[in-house]
């Protein structure tokens, strides 16, 4: 593992960046401003390594987007509803930053904090201690991700948090993947499987309704590997609201544990991604807000639907869906949750 600057943030916040490599010469880019993926190499059928994330230039690119590209999501990844949730009899009300919703932990989130680094032998452990209050949320919750580049070419993230007070957590990345390269167009021959039967139908500000809806006979059914393309531009209401895919899905947990979550394989490269997790549900979602306008690495603007997002996590605004698997974390508790990226070809 190596480390050099990557710049400063506006306020004169010096940033790092982090590139781990494993045996087999795959990169993973990681700078401390919002523990951010900036790049991941991986090789192809024919051994060809690309980057797949996609990415900015620079911390002063990170700091102007609103698109999280490669950033730890916290306090709370996806949407909480009206931006307020009650918990123990307490209200509590959270700057928007979706319509009526707070997406993400809010404006600034974990994805716009600087993290504190330590190298632990082949992983990169990053610290943010969140203070009561901060965005909203109550608890100093004090947040370690370990990222960890493994030899079978798996990235490996490890979530752990512990709070002062009663408060909610759901952490998360938000890399955007593009198995043909991170510059190569749109992600709609990417072949997808999902390995759930029920997903979370969303109003139209995009928050579950409580149902858990079974996608048999939906163009949510991915228990097969399918094309993104195949059915994202269907007469269907649920993709209406996305503007394509970006909703979560429950995930075939059997008996909890690391289980997998998702296959993901690109044709052209015979780039395959399978994607395990702890986590209850994943957040898929096709880059649809994205139009051209982001110019990232290189200088290439990111059209629609340039790359896949596959966020595993609990369900979004479960605060406010008792229904849903909780995310209260108390004192005493320690919040943990792994996920792991592997990557190979066929």
């Amino acid at each position: 593992m190596k480390s050099q600057p990557f710049g400063k943030t506006s306020d004169g916040t010096p940033v790092e960046l982090y590139t781990l490599t494993n045996a087999s010469g795959m990169h993973a880019g990681i700078m401390t401003y919002g523990g951010t993926v900036v790049s991941l190499t991986a090789p192809d059928k024919s051994g060809k390594f690309d980057d797949i994330v996609l990415g900015m230039e620079n911390v002063d690119g990170y700091q102007h987007i609103t698109s999280f590209f490669g950033a730890l999501i916290g306090r709370y990844g996806n949407r909480i509803g009206h931006g307020t949730f009650k918990l123990e009899g307490k209200t509590y009300t959270l700057p928007k930053n979706d319509g009526d919703n707070t997406l993400h932990g809010g404006p600034q989130g974990f994805d716009k904090k600087v993290w504190k680094a330590n190298v632990n032998g082949s992983a990169l452990e990053l610290t943010y201690i969140s203070k009561d209050g901060e965005m909203g949320f109550p608890g100093t919750l004090t947040a370690k991700v370990v990222y960890t580049l493994t030899n079978a070419n798996e990235l490996k993230i490890d979530y752990t948090a512990t709070t002062d007070k009663p408060t909610v957590v759901n952490l998360t990345n938000h890399s955007y993947f593009n198995l043909a390269g991170a510059a190569s167009g749109t992600n709609l021959e990417h072949q997808v499987m999902i390995n759930a039967d029920r997903f979370t139908p969303v109003d139209a500000g995009l928050i579950p309704t409580g149902e858990l809806k079974p996608v048999k006979g939906t163009p949510f059914d991915f228990t097969k590997a399918t094309a993104i393309g195949a059915r994202i531009n269907q007469d269907d209401q649920q993709l209406k609201y996305g503007k394509g895919y970006d909703h979560n899905w429950v995930l075939n947990k059997g008996n909890g544990g690391m289980t997998k979550a998702a296959e993901v394989y690109e044709p052209k490269s015979g780039r395959v991604m399978e994607v395990f997790t702890t986590e209850p549900g994943l957040q898929f979602y096709t880059g649809n807000f994205l139009d051209g306008t982001v110019k990232g690495k290189g200088g290439v603007a990111y059209p629609h639907r340039a790359a896949f997002c596959m966020e595993t996590q609990h369900y979004p605004d479960s605060p406010n869906k008792p229904s849903f698997p909780s995310t209260e974390l108390k004192p005493g508790q320690t919040y943990h949750t792994t996920t792991t990226y592997k990557f190979s070809t066929r």
